[in-house]
């Protein structure tokens, strides 16, 4: 019952809408973020240590600043019940944003695979939620993955969702990060926490990237 009911007020209200209705109007609903270690606190940056954790995502070939919107709809179709079994999940924080190709690992033996063109774009699945208790998607275009433990250098930011601010933190973070004689590997990764109706100046953004081991 509340599964049909989660689709007929979605398809209503349009999903980017009644997503953030949900999550900022029922407790029940409180967002969760993937656990993590902070490692070292710099003045620009910190340095993160993520456990494995799993992943829904799509990618999709439009241009940077159109991907989060156009692939929200079709995550939040997944974790909302349009999978194998009308499994709801939590929504979770943050929702990232990588330029593809990207190098991923995947199961042994180990190998690495790149994805052609476009944005990827990620929901985090909660805390719990394994590869094989994970429901099939429904929509093709979901994907799921386990993302590896991986240590990450994060810069916090405030502000609009521009090309220009984040284009910005992240030059602002690769230059903290030369200084301290680290390297990194991989695309940026953009990390969104807020709905569009927060402040832009209340606004929790981030840029990751991934230290070489």
């Amino acid at each position: 019952m509340f599964n049909t009911m989660t689709r007929f007020l979605a398809r209503r209200m349009g999903w980017w809408v009644f997503v953030v209705l949900l999550i900022y109007t029922m407790p029940s609903l409180a967002v969760e973020e993937p656990a993590y270690q902070v490692m070292q606190k710099l003045e620009v940056f910190e340095v993160r240590q993520y456990p494995p954790y799993v992943v829904a995502e799509v990618v999709l070939n439009t241009p940077a600043d159109e991907a989060g919107n156009d692939a929200f709809p079709i995550l939040a179709g997944y974790i909302f019940g349009k999978n194998k079994g009308d499994k709801t999940f939590a929504m979770t924080a943050p929702v990232t944003q990588t330029a593809v190709p990207v190098k991923m690992a995947m199961t042994a033996p180990v190998t690495q695979t790149t994805t052609t063109g476009g944005q990827q774009v990620r929901f985090v699945l909660p805390a719990g939620v394994t590869l094989a208790t994970a429901p099939e998607p429904l929509d093709s275009r979901v994907q799921l993955r386990e993302v590896p433990a991986q240590r990450v250098a994060v810069i916090r930011y405030s502000g609009r969702w521009t090309d220009a601010n984040y284009l910005e933190h992240l030059g602002l973070l690769m230059q903290a990060m030369r200084s301290q004689g680290m390297e990194w590997e991989g695309e940026p990764v953009y990390a969104r926490y807020d709905p569009p109706f927060m402040p832009w100046f209340l606004r929790r953004n981030e840029v990751w990237l991934t230290l070489k081991p």
